[in-house]
């Protein structure tokens, strides 16, 4: 141990052993030239007034590390060689790992120099690549799990590692960096402290960005600090869950080439008579009385009225044709004609006299009449002006007239007015019915008349079911329209029990769809189908709507056709008259009389698809965008520190954030002291905000001005100026 004289004006210094061998001797950075005593032992000790003393023990005079031949009082450093070492417990794991670092830091190859931080550029690039590779693969699939975890589990595992490992060469280079900012000219002091900041988080990031104006290599690494904050909000926002429907398999919904009911026999005193099919008649009943069947609630939408087949809440069809019921209406006002005729009054009679062979009374009547220029005119809208009589006052508010006679089935007026083109028509009725009531009946104002025809057709439809809702959309419609002979035949036949009336439809329906369908282009019935499906309409064509009187309740008088029973009833709702929409009306009659047709026996699948929803992996990779630019930044960032500690190599050691480093350039004591004490106002920092420094190579500090104890000896011709510490 070297030791310093009592009679020595310096204070006495304290000696810190420090242990090197072979090995060890490169741990101290080479900038710091230490003597070595013949004892061998590295000494840096304070002066005496002899000179060196101590035996074997060579001493120089110092006030701080790289700072010689000066008065200030410094502690003595003796470095003690591996003979004189006492033994140590053994090194722990972290002083090994820093050990390691710290030699291959101190190496010559550039690439070990910054092993860890290409290493952990690698491992950010590694992690960025592998989020990536996971989301093309995943990309429009299932979202996985994989031990519980989500695929957004992982993906914010590895994007932690990748921030994590972006930051350490971007903190290393900056610490490198900060070194360089003071040998390249004088800087204040201060930007020691904003440099070390940066490379610790954001805010000094933030004052470096200032400080430098943009201008310096270390503002791009000041820049990418700021931006990684960003990191972790871009990498969540990368994938997404969205919901799509996905083919689960087929679905069926029914159609129907030929209708061929088989709704059994019914005979009559022996003789087979025409049996109407039930389900059409039930169907067709509240449309003649009411306003039609309405939608049957199921789940958060409709019951269909087809039995379709959806195993899944989304199944589509193909547009696919079918038999069925089409309707049209028009606008037959222009026949009508207001006059006051005394003529035959068939609307208002009682139920048990009317009949075929009935004659009925005559009586004088003003309204609107049907043909009233000719010898049978018809009474469509209006009222009673006999003074007396049983039909004084009455009136009639409706009437729907077909136009063919019933029972013996021949044409009325030359039978259809806008629709002669139709053929095999099932119904072809004019309807004309009061426009406000008994009230506009009575002041003879203009009843609203209408020709309406049903006729079978092929409906293209476009159908789709969705959360329990069925929707349909009927793109086509296809007519018979071709010319043929009038397809009715009656016959008056004598039995024992009475004559009668045999009536014949001679024509079976056919109609033929124009398009490519798969299963069948000619579509139809045969004729005693079609006969059973009229005469269920004979029950409400012909009809009529009368009252006895202004204040009287309306009643429909109902199967006239019979010679017997003919019936009347009031309505709460007469779907015949205004301000009901007649035509609308006949339209939702032949759609529910077309889903009755699909319904039956005679309806053939018609596949679809089947969808359900599925959860799938949506990756939108432009937010990828941020995280690979820092990567490539931070890579150019590195580089270009690489390089730039390289061209300093004989200037500056690559000592990036080392702790060691700052200690052993530390400000010597004295210098402390002198910005401490000053009387000059200002706290410590302040002068440090103020002080401007500049780290020269092999020399250590040299700051501004002569700041200096005026008691600084002469220095020798070898020491440097006052001012350089």
């Amino acid at each position: 141990m070297s030791t310093t004289s009592e009679q020595s004006p310096w204070p006495r210094s304290t000696e810190i052993p420090i242990f090197l061998d072979a090995h060890d001797r490169s741990d101290i950075p080479h900038h710091l030239p230490l003597p070595v005593s013949s004892a061998g032992f590295r000494t840096i000790s304070p002066p005496s007034k002899a000179g060196d003393i101590g035996s074997g023990v060579r001493t120089i005079k110092s006030y701080g590390l790289g700072i010689k031949d000066g008065p200030a009082p410094l502690p003595a450093i003796t470095i003690q060689s591996p003979l004189y070492r006492e033994k140590e417990s053994s090194p722990n794991i972290a002083q090994r790992i820093e050990k390691k670092l710290w030699r291959y830091s101190a190496s010559g190859n550039v690439i070990e120099r910054w092993l860890l931080e290409i290493i952990s550029w690698i491992t950010s690039a590694i992690c960025m690549g592998a989020i990536i590779g996971m989301l093309l693969f995943f990309k429009d699939k299932r979202p996985p799990r994989w031990l519980g975890f989500t695929l957004n589990a992982y993906i914010a595992i590895l994007s932690k590692i990748a921030s994590a490992a972006l930051l350490v060469p971007i903190s290393e280079a900056l610490g490198q960096l900060k070194w360089s900012w003071f040998r390249e000219g004088s800087k204040k002091m201060w930007d020691f402290e904003i440099f070390d900041n940066a490379s610790r988080g954001p805010w000094g990031a933030f004052l470096l960005l200032v400080r430098t104006k943009g201008r310096a290599l270390a503002a791009v690494g000041a820049a990418v600090t700021l931006l990684s904050l960003a990191l972790d909000p871009f990498f969540q926002q990368v994938v997404d869950f969205p919901e799509r429907w996905t083919f689960q398999g087929n679905s069926s919904i029914p159609r129907v080439v030929r209708f061929e009911p088989r709704p059994g026999t019914e005979l009559r005193s022996g003789i087979r008579i025409s049996q109407q099919d039930q389900d059409i008649q039930a169907v067709a009943d509240k449309f003649f009385y009411a306003n039609g069947t309405q939608p049957t609630p199921f789940g958060n939408g409709t019951r269909p009225d087809i039995p379709l087949s959806c195993p899944t809440s989304n199944c589509t069809w193909a547009p696919y044709e079918t038999l069925g019921v089409c309707s049209a209406c028009a606008d037959v006002s222009q026949l009508l004609t207001y006059a006051c005729l005394t003529t035959r009054i068939d609307w208002i009679v009682d139920e048990v006299s009317i009949g075929a062979d009935y004659k009925y009374p005559n009586g004088t009547m003003c309204g609107y009449f049907l043909n009233a220029t000719t010898d049978t005119p018809v009474l469509m809208s209006g009222h009673s002006v006999d003074s007396d009589g049983p039909f004084a006052d009455a009136a009639l508010l409706m009437r729907a007239l077909p136009l063919i006679s019933n029972p013996k089935r021949e044409p009325l007026f030359g039978g259809s007015v806008k629709f002669r083109h139709v053929r095999n028509p099932i119904a072809d009725v004019i309807i004309v019915g009061a426009a406000n009531g008994t009230a506009s009946v009575y002041g003879s104002l203009p009843p609203v008349a209408h020709e309406c025809v049903l006729a079978w057709c092929v409906k293209t439809i476009k159908s789709s079911y969705f959360w329990a809702k069925y929707e349909e959309e009927v793109t086509d419609t296809v007519l018979n329209t071709t010319e043929g002979p009038f397809p009715w035949k009656a016959i008056r036949v004598s039995s024992l029990t009475g004559n009668g009336t045999l009536l014949s439809y001679t024509q079976n329906i056919s109609v033929t769809a124009p398009s490519n369908d798969r299963l069948s282009s000619d579509y139809g019935l045969i004729n005693t189908t079609a006969l059973q499906t009229i005469r269920i309409f004979d029950d409400i064509f012909p009809s009529f709507t009368t009252v006895t009187n202004a204040s009287a309740e309306p009643l429909l008088r109902y199967k006239t056709h019979q010679t017997t029973g003919v019936m009347s009833r009031s309505l709460a709702i007469n779907p015949w008259m205004p301000p009901n929409d007649v035509t609308h009306h006949m339209d939702r009659l032949a759609t529910a009389l077309t889903n009755i047709i699909r319904s039956s026996t005679s309806s053939v699948p018609f596949d679809g698809e089947a969808y359900d929803k599925e959860t799938y992996v949506d990756v939108r990779f432009w937010w990828l965008t941020l995280p690979l630019c820092l990567l490539f930044m931070t890579l150019i960032f590195l580089v270009s520190t690489i390089v730039k500690s390289s061209r300093e190599r004989e200037q500056v050691g690559v000592w990036k954030t080392s702790a060691l480093a700052t200690l052993m350039y530390g400000i010597p004591d004295d210098m402390q002291r002198k910005i401490e004490s000053s009387t000059s106002t200002g706290t410590p920092r302040t002068k440090a905000k103020e002080l401007k420094v500049k780290l020269l190579p092999k020399m250590g500090w040299r700051v501004s001005g002569n700041l200096l104890s005026p008691f600084t000896p002469i220095a020798p011709r070898n020491q440097a100026p006052p001012g350089w510490i």
